[in-house]
């Protein structure tokens, strides 16, 4: 089958593996997003990564 598409089972494998992880990414963002909305709450996560930031910048 890959062979007809003219890639090799390796380039496919991490072309796969690469979709994966960005449709795994956006739809975490997309559900965060959609969290924020809806309760008008920070999730833990972002709380985290404001306190690194702020953290940095001293």
């Amino acid at each position: 089958m890959f062979e007809e598409l003219g890639i090799s089972f390796g380039t496919a494998l991490i072309v796969l593996l690469a979709l994966y992880f960005i449709v795994k990414w956006a739809v975490k963002n997309g559900i965060k997003e959609a969290y924020r909305d809806i309760t008008g709450k920070v999730t833990a996560e972002d709380i985290e990564a404001e306190q690194i930031c702020n953290e940095e910048e001293k």
